[in-house]
């Protein structure tokens, strides 16, 4: 129970990744807010799994692409539990496609929803815990899209890599009030995103050729962010913590 007694906020909670870091933070002891566009069934099972684990949990509607509705998701959350120790920044929108036919307006939506409204919570939930005191954690969730240059994504790249140095940014700024500001980097996550992406068949045959075996979960990256939000990463900040079961190391391991 590393978070008992802290109060976290996670977006895009409903399912993947932003819901097994939701669920791994309250095993760890917290009560969570958690964020998503739209109240569906999904989103309040992930309510109900939270408050079986014995967590106070709200849940938060909102479009986190928005710094208007981002405003309302913090207040949101403030109103029901007072404070918030923790963040972890989630949001994310990537569409794949070549580049000399990429679409422009889908080239500033990726950035849109994967970098610029991770700068918008983060900025709201940081102007909180500085004004608060006592420190804080923010974690947002990158990609080894900010490592490598994966073909067909060339916004996607670009929001990711940049998130990554906002991230080293902020962290640097927020240094003074103690919010420790890191980034978790996943790599191949069984999410329904990917099998919507490249399809369960696919991700069947390409698991075993993975390093480890196996694509990551969701609860691997939440048991990160737990790590991440709690005080054993007191002296972590600025920091990109790769988990990707050995993907970025696949060239090497095969010999290049």
């Amino acid at each position: 129970m590393k978070l008992s007694g802290k109060m976290a906020l996670v977006t895009g909670a409903a399912r993947g990744i932003g819901k097994g870091c939701a669920l791994e933070l309250a095993r760890a002891g917290a009560d969570v807010a958690v964020n998503d566009r739209e109240r569906t069934p999904a989103f309040e099972a992930v309510a109900a799994e939270i408050e079986r684990l014995g967590r106070n949990v709200v849940l938060v509607e909102g479009d986190a692409f928005d710094r208007t509705s981002c405003e309302a998701i913090v207040q949101r959350s403030l109103d029901v539990f007072g404070r918030l120790d923790v963040l972890v920044s989630n949001p994310a929108f990537s569409r794949r496609g070549d580049f000399l036919e990429y679409p422009a307006e889908t080239f500033d939506d990726v950035l849109k929803g994967t970098l610029s409204a991770g700068f918008h919570m983060s900025q709201l939930v940081a102007r909180h815990m500085a004004g608060r005191g006592g420190g804080g954690k923010i974690v947002f969730i990158s990609s080894v899209h900010a490592e490598t240059a994966y073909a067909r994504s060339v916004a996607y790249n670009a929001a990711k890599a940049g998130l990554n140095h906002m991230a080293r940014t902020i962290a640097a700024e927020l240094s003074p009030h103690r919010i420790n500001v890191n980034v978790i980097e996943p790599g191949w996550i069984d999410t329904p995103g990917e099998h919507e992406t490249f399809g369960t068949d696919a991700i069947r045959q390409a698991a075993p050729t993975l390093p480890w075996g196996r694509l990551g979960t969701p609860e691997d990256i939440g048991r990160a962010a737990v790590f991440l939000a709690s005080d054993d990463a007191d002296y972590i900040t600025g920091s990109s913590l790769l988990v990707d079961g050995g993907l970025l190391l696949r060239d090497a391991i095969q010999g290049g």
